[in-house]
């Protein structure tokens, strides 16, 4: 199979300067798929944002309407080429092609979505109000803007980073995981076909060293970065001591599903399974602290432990178009994980289920369940991101609002109840950037994604998504000068 490895700048695709590469390794049976990927050092990046640079003046002079177009091919040229993408996602991190295809879907729809805004973006006047100026709000792109993306949901970020920052009219530089680099760098040949003009899409591979020389450089205006807290941090202070560049941080979470007496049980273990367990629980936003109120916590529990045993046997080969649940992304993530479920048995933190590797070869761990871990375990307070969730039992309304908001994080949240009044009650209380009631959480190109607290700052999708690459500019004009 004939797989893109070279970095894709200025519309070309070219080896990296140094010569290193990265090793793609297909997690679900450990085989070598690639180790020719191409890593971009100081002066690939310094190529990239050159050819950023020097598209911007006139891809921001492009009219929306044509913007729009290209942006509508990209779109329908993506769907034309989904089994191949999808392809190239599960062998790099094991997503199942059903999953990956989703992921892509989603790509699919938010460049649509800023495709129609491309010409809605108003500004503000203000009327002369007796001082004599009429004043104006305008608002600009940024110019050259990156994106550093997470390996979980890369057809995602595609979407959420690059379209509202090109519909907007800036140019940009996208690098992948080095996890998950494969697909990213096969839709630079779409993005040239698209239209985008050399130097508007720019694509890198590579690891943190690559990141970093992005975060830090100093022709860079905006920067967009999904991953670890520790990462964004870093991210933060290398923006910081360059150029001052504006930054977005999605930083993942720890979020809580609250369980009511009054829930459709049914439902909610539908939605904290197989809705939990979507890319084996590898979801920033997937909520792995399940609080169940006590009068319902035995049949919810048992519910639960029998649908987790159920995903375990549907755990497959991720290549297969009816598996839903696969492996971890590689072996640092299985090695992450297991970690986590060894020093929680230490620790006489029960397993109601699970709790090993499934298999013997691959990456798989089988789905698990942790009983009434201490509020301060690492299992409870850390983002394991595997197919992990710890179970909790509480009393009151007021003890699930405080249990839910007893984390750094602030991602997400879900709510279970047929009471709508109390809902809407216990949303407003919860410390979330996004509240799904009676449902796993999923996004919507309408809306905005993003989290409080440690989980991050910055908005991408919706309106606020393309408000994050823009920039206002006040206009005074004096209206008292002398006529002649």
């Amino acid at each position: 199979m004939d797989i893109q490895t070279n970095l894709f700048i200025n519309n070309e695709y070219l080896a990296s300067s140094s010569g290193e590469t990265l090793t793609i390794v297909n997690p679900k049976d450990d085989s070598l798929v690639t180790d020719k990927v191409q890593v971009a050092n100081e002066q690939d990046v310094d190529k990239a944002v050159a050819a950023a640079r020097a598209a911007f003046p006139a891809w921001r002079r492009t009219p929306s309407v044509k913007r729009s177009a290209i942006m509508l091919k990209y779109a329908d040229l993506i769907d034309q080429h989904i089994d191949k993408i999808a392809h190239l996602e599960s062998i790099a991190m094991g997503q199942p092609i059903a999953i990956a295809k989703v992921m892509i879907s989603v790509q699919i729809a938010t460049f649509r979505y800023y495709a129609g805004l491309t010409d809605k973006l108003p500004g503000e006047t203000y009327p002369e109000n007796g001082e004599g100026l009429i004043k104006l709000i305008n608002y600009e792109p940024l110019g050259v803007c990156a994106g550093i993306s997470a390996w979980n949901g890369t057809q995602v970020f595609v979407g959420w980073k690059i379209a509202p920052a090109v519909a907007a009219g800036n140019t940009f530089v996208f690098k992948s995981s080095e996890k998950s680099p494969l697909a990213v760098l096969y839709l630079g040949q779409l993005f040239k076909e698209a239209g985008f003009p050399p130097g508007v899409v720019n694509l890198v591979s590579g690891g943190g060293k690559t990141g970093s020389l992005l975060a830090a450089h100093m022709d860079i205006d905006k920067i967009s970065f999904t991953g670890s807290a520790n990462s964004g941090r870093l991210v933060q202070v290398a923006a910081a001591k360059s150029n001052l560049k504006h930054v977005s941080l999605e930083l993942g979470g720890k979020s809580p599903a609250i369980i009511f007496n009054d829930a459709d049980i049914g439902s909610a273990v539908v939605h904290n399974s197989h809705g939990f367990l979507v890319n084996s629980g590898q979801v920033c936003f997937a909520g792995s602290r399940i609080l169940v109120q006590h009068d319902v916590a035995p049949k919810f529990i048992e519910a639960l432990r029998v649908a987790y045993l159920q995903m375990s046997e549907k755990m497959d080969d991720p290549a297969l178009d009816g598996t839903v649940f696969g492996p971890l992304a590689d072996r640092a993530q299985f090695e992450r994980v297991m970690g986590y479920l060894e020093g929680a048995k230490q620790d006489g933190i029960e397993v109601l289920t699970g709790g090993t590797r499934k298999g013997d070869h691959g990456q798989f761990v089988e789905p698990t369940i942790l009983m009434n871990p201490d509020v301060n375990n690492r299992v409870y307070t850390e983002e394991i991101f595997g197919p992990v969730v710890t179970v909790k039992t509480f009393q009151t309304e007021e003890e699930a609002i405080k249990l839910a908001n007893n984390t750094t994080y602030g991602l997400g949240a879900t709510i279970y109840t047929n009471d709508i009044t109390r809902a809407m009650r216990v949303q407003a209380e919860l410390q979330a950037g996004t509240v799904s009631i009676n449902s796993a959480f999923w996004v919507a190109p309408e809306t905005p994604f993003g989290g409080w607290k440690q989980s991050g700052y910055g908005r991408e999708g919706g309106l606020e998504g393309i408000k994050a690459f823009l920039q206002p500019k006040t206009v005074h004009i004096n209206m008292n000068m002398p006529r002649h």
